[in-house]
């Protein structure tokens, strides 16, 4: 609690501090009301740029723009009372140069007003997020399947088997040794996330990792059975709303077909109560 008793929201510095604590509760959203409901319930809440695919029906997240996810940034910091905020930074925002991120995380800070930023990458990245944190920007990070470099993997393929699993604990003490204060771990195997999480420093969120991760991350759409058919086996359905919306719809439209809606309760009369000389409590 603030000096004022609101809620305060938590910072990287306590999110760091719980590196083989209590688990890190992490979700993602997008919209101002889905902020609100995982607030209560979040340590870390991410504006990932999941958004283009979940919201904008892109293809992958390529496409993602910079204005997008400031849009999506502020409806959720609209949101936000206690969790942490973390905006993802969109693919060419950052990669180019340390000065180039620089900048965009600063416009991505002083327009979401979130606490910190998230970029993908490992060692390459390293000198960016070192650049990025004596700077002021918190900085989390996020290695194993990166999905800005889907091109490049060739799919959403599991990252880190066989003799690539040694590039991936690379990855992860880079970004830890660079300054980062977390590192999400994406579509790696069980036994090499556990590994990572027991040699680095710095909390490690897991997403198709391990449950020894130092916490866990969904897409909200997702764990909620928002997202049409998309089961990957890392995603627990945790409801199907879904498919309870689709039903109501379906109610909807057949009411309005059979002009069942609106009802007399629905509408309005030709004038007010008070009007006519009814009482109106």
């Amino acid at each position: 609690m603030s000096a004022t008793g609101q809620a305060r929201a938590l910072t990287p510095p306590e999110i760091s501090q719980r590196k083989g604590k209590a688990p890190l509760i992490c979700l993602t959203a997008y919209t101002t009301p889905i902020a609100k409901l995982v607030d209560p319930h979040c340590d870390v809440v991410l504006v990932g740029d999941s958004v283009g695919m979940v919201l904008h029906g892109l293809a992958t997240t390529l496409g993602v723009t910079l204005d997008m996810m400031i849009m999506h940034g502020q409806a959720v910091r609209r949101g936000l009372e206690r969790a942490l905020m973390v905006v993802d930074m969109p693919f060419g925002s950052y990669e180019e140069s340390s000065e180039q991120a620089f900048r965009n995380a600063a416009r991505l800070m002083a327009e979401t007003g979130c606490a910190a930023v998230k970029l993908e990458g490992g060692e390459a990245m390293a000198g960016t997020i070192r650049f990025l944190t004596a700077r002021g920007v918190p900085v989390m990070a996020h290695v194993g399947l990166t999905p800005q470099a889907v091109n490049a993997f060739g799919g959403y393929r599991v990252q880190g088997r066989g003799e690539d699993r040694e590039r991936i604990r690379r990855d992860a003490s880079a970004v830890a040794e660079a300054g980062a204060f977390a590192v999400v771990l994406e579509k790696v195997p069980e036994p090499l996330a556990r590994r990572i999480t027991e040699e680095i420093a710095i909390p490690t969120i897991g997403i198709g990792a391990s449950s020894a991760c130092d916490g866990q991350i969904l897409v909200v759409d997702d764990m909620l059975g928002l997202f049409g058919d998309f089961r990957p086996k890392f995603v627990k359905r945790y409801a199907e709303l879904g498919d309870a919306a689709s039903a109501a719809i379906a109610t909807y439209a057949q009411e309005v077909r059979e002009r069942r809606f609106p009802a007399a309760e629905h509408v309005f009369g030709d004038m007010p109560k008070a009007v006519r000389g009814e009482k109106t409590a």
